[in-house]
């Protein structure tokens, strides 16, 4: 799957991965290799890209929204930091 993530500012990643676990409006969840389509809010809190199973990055998030569709990922983020 490739996944994007971007703020105003820059792109703080671009790759394939292997999943990423997001901080919806209404919890925690995770976009696999051929996800449904999908878009949602993001709420404050963690964001971890699954670069491997068991290799991974990090990010501290502010809110933002995600689109999952043809298995690519796009994270649009108002503010994030590297964890």
């Amino acid at each position: 799957m490739i996944l994007e993530i971007l703020t105003p500012e820059k792109k703080l990643y671009s790759g394939n991965v292997y999943g990423v676990q997001m901080p919806g409006i209404s919890g925690l969840f995770e976009v696999l290799e051929k996800h449904a389509p999908l878009v949602s809010a993001l709420g404050k809190g963690n964001l971890k890209v699954l670069e491997t199973k068991t290799q991974f990055k990090n990010y501290t998030i502010q809110s933002g929204f995600v689109e999952v569709l043809n298995n690519k990922t796009t994270v649009l983020l108002e503010g994030a930091t590297e964890a």
